[in-house]
């Protein structure tokens, strides 16, 4: 078992951890805890996988809740392969088809950052899977290639030609504690658990963080807010941070979703479920009051 979901599994005994085939050479890892109780799916950013939501799994699974976990495409231990489709549309049809395939139906879905747009996605494409997304300091992003992956694109070149495991974590660890308002979380066990899907291997990474960054939207999500008729709430962390979700999204959802709300997380920044996991547990337990 390797170190992330090692460090996952041994914090929650019942954990069970799957690939799912979407396509012929593509999966996705699902890491599922609980078989009973209402479903919550929760969708990672772009790193981080399954570990980055290890504070959330055993206390809302102890709630009564069947919490799933699955990992996008190119991220954490699903697959990378090189010729997918990498699209913010496509992705949301993968993480779709796995739903299908473990049978979740009327999930709460929670994603973060560029993790919350897939969920937007999958809430107006596939209404019968979704009841309610909560949205942790993401917006309504149009492509994969945000600001922080065009960022990494700039160093891509010379991270094939030199990069070790200790240079990502690097690069990872700063941006994140620019996110961050106490970087005390961001421990050298964190920045292992944050990078071990990518780091199996760096070439293939950063080929596949490219075809994110060329990827082609079929369709705009913009035009699709109204066609989300479940509650939509935003967690926003009140210290500035870069990669933050923009006043100008927030505009959009106000415009565009027919049932949306906002709260601030005081003395946090863009890691909220890090930094203060219990305000992502209240909001995911309240979520499902009202989503009932």
């Amino acid at each position: 078992m390797i170190f992330a979901s090692f460090l996952l599994l041994a914090a929650i005994d019942s954990a069970v951890v799957r690939d799912i085939v979407t396509a012929p050479g593509e999966w996705l890892q699902a890491t599922s805890t609980g078989t009973s109780g209402p479903p919550i799916v929760l969708i990672p950013g772009l790193f981080g996988g399954a570990y980055g939501y290890r504070n959330l799994v055993a206390p809302l699974a102890e709630r009564g809740f069947r919490v799933i976990i699955v990992e996008p495409l190119g991220t954490g231990f699903s697959g990378y392969p090189k010729d997918a489709d990498y699209s913010l549309t496509a992705q949301a049809d993968w993480i779709a088809r796995a739903l299908d395939t473990l049978g979740v139906r009327n999930a709460l879905l929670v994603g973060h950052s560029v993790g919350v747009s897939m969920a937007l996605r999958l809430a107006y494409r596939r209404p019968e899977l979704v009841r309610g997304v909560l949205a942790i300091d993401g917006g309504p992003i149009e492509d994969a290639a945000t600001p922080g992956l065009k960022h990494a694109m700039r160093w891509a070149g010379l991270m094939k030609l030199f990069m070790g495991q200790g240079t990502l974590r690097k690069k990872l660890r700063h941006g994140m504690m620019e996110n961050s308002a106490d970087s005390s979380w961001i421990t050298d066990e964190v920045m292992r658990g944050y990078t071990a899907g990518p780091a199996r291997d760096l070439h293939r990474t950063i080929d596949i963080l490219h075809a994110m960054a060329r990827s082609h939207e079929p369709e705009q999500l913009h035009p699709h807010l109204s066609g989300v008729r479940v509650p939509v709430q935003l967690l926003v962390g009140t210290v500035p941070h870069k990669s933050g979700v923009m006043p100008v999204e927030i505009a959009d959802f106000k415009q565009g979703l027919p049932s949306f709300t906002v709260d601030s997380v005081a003395g946090v920044g863009q890691f909220i479920h890090e930094e203060r996991p219990a305000a992502v547990i209240d909001a995911i337990v309240g979520l499902d009051r009202r989503a009932h």
